[in-house]
């Protein structure tokens, strides 16, 4: 069983002293180190170097949980593959240790807030779009055709023009301008087959 750090620093004038120092005083054996990466960077390679050397029994350190996630729900999805991998997690700042009762507990606290933040999001998300309907605006994808086009292209196919070349003229697929006309009439009108 190793102990092995993650230390991460935002700026490139930031030092990494202090983390090491904890880091190597809660007994890592190696640290992986990131210097002027955001914690929103999805792509840490100190981050990918470490969860990479982890083994099965081994615990990762980190100074604090802000230098490992960039939000409770990063931190939650990061804790809970190195569980499932079997390996231990350790803050020592907020003196977390999932190796204990008592930091299984923070840990699935953390858990909790996390799904809590997910729901509220989606609930504020469905209401916007809701209240956005009720104003009468449109969500989602911008309309190929308008109503216009597709009644004055209809009326061409039913003359004896082509699908792909009202299509072409409308710079659609012809099977958007066959949906699009379907839509406006409630199914594809008889005689423009």
């Amino acid at each position: 069983m190793a102990r092995i750090g993650y230390a991460r620093v935002s700026t490139t004038d930031q030092h990494l002293g202090l983390q090491k120092d904890a880091l190597l005083a809660a007994g890592c054996e190696r640290i992986f180190e990131d210097h002027g990466v955001s914690g929103s960077e999805s792509k840490r390679c100190g981050l990918t170097g470490v969860l990479r050397a982890l083994r099965k029994g081994d615990v990762l350190v980190v100074w604090r949980l802000d230098r490992l996630g960039r939000s409770v729900g990063h931190l939650v999805q990061i804790i809970t593959r190195l569980q499932k991998r079997q390996i231990g997690f350790r803050s020592v700042t907020e003196n977390i240790d999932t190796e204990s009762a008592g930091g299984r507990m923070v840990f699935h606290v953390l858990a909790a807030m996390a799904e809590f933040e997910r729901s509220i999001i989606r609930e504020r998300t469905v209401a916007g779009i809701a209240a956005a309907r009720a104003r009468g605006q449109r969500h989602g994808r911008k309309r190929s055709l308008t109503d216009e086009q597709c009644i004055a292209a209809s009326k061409d196919i039913g003359g004896g023009e082509p699908w792909e070349q009202v299509a072409s003229r409308l710079r659609v697929h012809p099977r958007t301008l066959k949906r699009a006309i379907a839509k406006v009439y409630g199914g594809v009108p008889d005689g423009i087959n």
